[in-house]
């Protein structure tokens, strides 16, 4: 039985050495290659996978840059028929005669209670002939429950105020700034023309209109 047991302790050291040996021993020469191998093939996987990312990325930046120019353009374009279509309805060879108005207003908030105005005046009917004169604004608006209207002069804060001067042979357009008193809630706002020569001209605009943000393109 003593045989047996130290028998059993000899084969169980010899196989721990065995594996031992297995573990630390230095590799062949092939294994070591191979070894290499592998690795740089690692590092070269690793390299191409980076420069695979980076290349998406500029990819990706490049065509959200191009969808902003090509939006650009397609905008640019319209703004241009548009001009092209205004202008023709004035200048063009079957334009349809039309004496002063006021093609369009806009308006747009600013600090406070200030609002600035673009009014967009035309005429083709003397085509050549300088149309001059000054312009005035009118608001009507409700506050408390009751209608008001207030005139240029109270728009603009101040007395007697001069209208604004136009002379334009086919469209000009006017810019100013007015001024709406705390709780007034604008209604309609009139364009009265006064030209040089012959009868004024009234033309209202709703404020919501006049208000609304431009179409692109619009002179």
């Amino acid at each position: 039985m003593a045989y047996a047991l130290v028998a059993l302790f000899l084969l169980a050291l010899a196989f721990g050495g065995w594996g031992l040996w297995k573990t630390f021993a230095p590799l062949p020469d092939d294994a070591r290659a191979q070894l290499r191998a592998q690795q740089a093939r690692l590092a070269q996987l690793e390299q191409r996978v980076a420069t695979l990312t980076r290349s998406d990325q500029i990819s990706r930046e490049a065509n959200r840059d191009l969808q902003g120019t090509l939006a650009e353009r397609d905008e640019e374009i319209a703004g241009l028929r548009a001009d092209v279509a205004f202008y023709e309805r004035f200048v063009g060879s079957t334009a349809q005669r039309r004496g002063l108005s006021v093609h369009q207003l806009q308006l747009q908030a600013q600090d406070g209670p200030a609002w600035h105005f673009t009014a967009t005046l035309t005429q083709n009917l003397n085509r050549g002939a300088v149309n001059s004169g000054r312009l005035t604004l009118a608001l009507e608006g409700s506050r408390d429950g009751r209608l008001q209207k207030l005139t240029w002069a109270q728009l603009r804060q101040q007395p007697d105020a001069p209208g604004l001067a136009y002379s334009f042979k086919y469209f000009q357009q006017l810019e100013g700034d007015i001024l709406l008193p705390a709780g007034l809630q604008p209604i309609r706002i009139i364009v009265r023309l006064v030209p040089a020569r012959g009868s004024a001209v009234e033309q209202s605009f709703t404020w919501a209109e006049a208000a609304a943000r431009p179409a692109a393109g619009t002179p």
